[in-house]
C-alpha cells in the first residue's frame, strides 16, 4: 500500500464515492466506454466469426454483450440490496479465458450456441455458490500459478488474432497479402497513436486503429453494409433469442473451472485497484465482487451473452486517468446498456472485416500475454528452482490444443471442450 494511504492522507485520485458534476460525469463515463469498447465487442466477434454465424446474428450477439456489460457494471459499482458488488470503479466485460472452450462447445453440432449459453448459465450458478470457498483456495494460486494462467490465456487467444490477420477462418482467400498488409497497417497506426499522443487518444489507440482500418477496408471495397439500413435504431434484448439453452455436463464443468480461474484474476485486480484508490478491499468486498462476476455470468447466459468478469484493464484505466469515482463507471454502465439497445451500431461493428481486427487483435490479445509474462517475472526462480519446471511443463501442456488441434481427437466427443482448453490444461498442471 502506498505511504499516503498508510498515513491516512487523502489519495491523489478522486474519492471512490465522490459524485462529480453531470457534464464531467458523462464525459468521463463515455471516455471509459470508448477505452474498453474494443475489448468488450471482441468476444462476440470471435465466437460469431469462428462459428460461421450470419451477420445479423453476430450483430445481435454484440448488442447482447454490450447490454449485459452495462447491467453487470451497474451491479458491480452500484448494486441492489444483497446483489451489491465491490463498489469500486470497475467496468465488466466478457472474459477472454472462456473463448477457446466456448468455440469447442459451439463447434459440436449437438450443442452450438445454445450449448454455450446453457453452460454459461449453469457455470454462473455453480461459481456463485462456490464464491465463499474461493478464499480458501488462495494458497493453490501463488504468483507462479497466476502467471502461468494469464500467460496461457494470451497464448490461447493469440491464434484468433493471427487468423483474423489472414482474413478469418473459412475465407477462400485466407492468407491474401492485402489482408495481411492491411492488418500490419492497422497495427502500425495503433503504435503511432500510442507513441505520439497522450491521455485520451493514447488510451483509445486500439479503437482508433480499428476505425482507421475500417476506412481503409471501405476504400478497398472489402466492406459490406448489408442489413444496416434495415436495422432498427432501437430494439430490446430478449432472453433466449437463439433458443432454449442446452445443458451439457462436460461443457458446464469446463466453463465452471474457467470461472474459478477468472475469479483468481479478479481477486488480484480487486486488491490492486483497492490499493490504488486508497480503499483497500476487505475479504467481504472481494466476496461481493466475485459474486457479481458469477451473477453477471448467469445474466449473460440468459440474455445471449457469455461469462463475465471484472476486467483487469480497470487498473490501467484508473492509473492513467487518475479518476477513481465509482460513479464514473456507473455512468459507463448506463452508456453500455444504451449502446446494446441500438442495433444499427452493432450491425456496423459486425461489418468490420476480420483482417481489420487482426492488427488490433495482436495488440489486445498480446497485452494479455504480456501481463502474464510480467507476473511470471516476479516469480522466484533462484531459491525455488522447481518454479522453473512448473512454468516449463504447464505452458508446454497448455500449448497442446494450440499447436496440435488433433492431439485429443481419439477421446470421446463429450470431453473435447475440456481438453481443447489450453488454459484449463495449464492451470491444472501448474496447480
Amino acid at each position: 500500500m502506498s505511504d499516503h494511504v498508510q498515513r491516512g492522507a487523502a489519495p491523489e485520485v478522486d474519492a471512490v464515492d465522490e459524485k462529480l458534476p453531470g457534464g464531467r460525469l458523462f464525459t468521463l463515463g463515455l471516455q471509459h466506454v470508448l477505452v474498453m469498447y474494443a475489448g468488450a465487442v471482441a468476444v462476440p466477434l470471435v465466437i460469431g466469426g469462428s462459428l460461421g454465424l450470419p451477420k445479423d446474428q453476430i450483430s445481435y450477439l454484440i448488442s447482447s454483450d454490450l447490454f449485459c456489460c452495462g447491467i453487470v457494471t451497474l451491479l458491480q459499482c452500484l448494486g441492489i440490496g444483497r446483489f451489491a458488488g465491490i463498489r469500486l470503479p470497475v467496468i465488466m466485460s466478457v472474459t477472454f479465458a472462456a473463448v477457446m472452450p466456448m468455440l469447442a462447445i459451439g463447434a459440436n453440432p449437438a450443442l452450438g450456441l445454445t450449448g454455450i449459453f446453457g453452460a454459461t448459465i449453469a457455470a454462473g450458478i455453480l461459481s456463485t455458490l462456490l464464491v465463499p470457498l474461493i478464499g480458501r483456495l488462495m494458497p493453490l494460486f501463488p504468483t507462479v500459478v497466476t502467471g502461468v494462467v494469464i500467460t496461457s490465456i494470451g497464448i490461447s487467444i493469440m491464434q484468433v488474432g493471427i487468423d483474423w490477420m489472414a482474413g478469418g477462418k473459412g475465407n477462400p482467400e485466407y492468407g491474401s497479402l492485402r489482408y495481411i498488409g492491411t492488418s500490419f497497417l492497422v497495427l502500425a497506426f495503433i503504435l503511432l497513436v500510442t507513441r505520439f499522443t497522450k491521455g485520451f487518444f493514447s488510451n483509445i489507440s486500439v479503437l482508433l486503429g480499428i476505425l482507421f482500418g475500417f476506412g481503409v477496408a471501405i476504400a478497398m471495397g472489402e466492406v459490406s453494409l448489408d442489413g444496416l439500413s434495415e436495422a432498427a435504431w432501437f430494439a430490446p434484448i430478449v432472453p433466449f433469442a437463439f433458443g432454449w439453452p442446452t445443458f451439457d455436463p462436460i461443457s458446464i464443468a469446463t466453463l465452471t473451472v474457467i470461472m474459478l480461474i477468472t475469479f483468481i484474476e479478479s481477486m488480484g485486480m480487486f486488491l490492486a485497484l483497492g490499493d490504488i484508490v486508497g480503499h483497500p478491499a476487505s475479504r467481504g468486498d472481494i466476496v461481493r465482487g466475485l459474486r457479481v462476476d458469477g451473477i453477471g455470468t448467469i445474466i449473460g447466459g440468459i440474455f445471449n451473452s457469455f461469462p463475465h468478469t471484472s476486467f483487469s484493464q480497470n487498473i490501467g484505466l484508473v492509473s492513467v486517468t487518475g479518476v477513481s469515482s465509482r460513479w464514473v463507471c456507473v455512468m459507463s454502465g448506463g452508456i453500455l446498456l444504451a449502446f446494446g439497445l441500438v442495433p444499427k451500431m452493432s450491425v456496423l461493428v459486425a461489418s468490420i472485416p476480420p483482417f481489420v481486427l487482426g492488427g488490433a487483435g495482436i495488440v489486445m490479445f498480446g497485452m494479455v500475454l504480456a501481463t502474464g509474462i510480467r507476473i511470471l517475472a516476479r516469480t522466484d526462480y533462484n531459491s525455488n528452482r522447481h518454479n522453473l519446471y512448473i512454468v516449463a511443463i504447464s505452458l508446454g501442456i497448455g500449448m497442446i490444443p494450440t499447436v496440435s488441434g488433433n492431439f485429443f481427437q481419439q477421446l470421446p466427443a463429450q470431453l473435447q471442450p475440456l481438453f481443447h482448453s489450453g488454459i484449463l490444461l495449464a492451470t491444472i498442471s501448474s496447480v
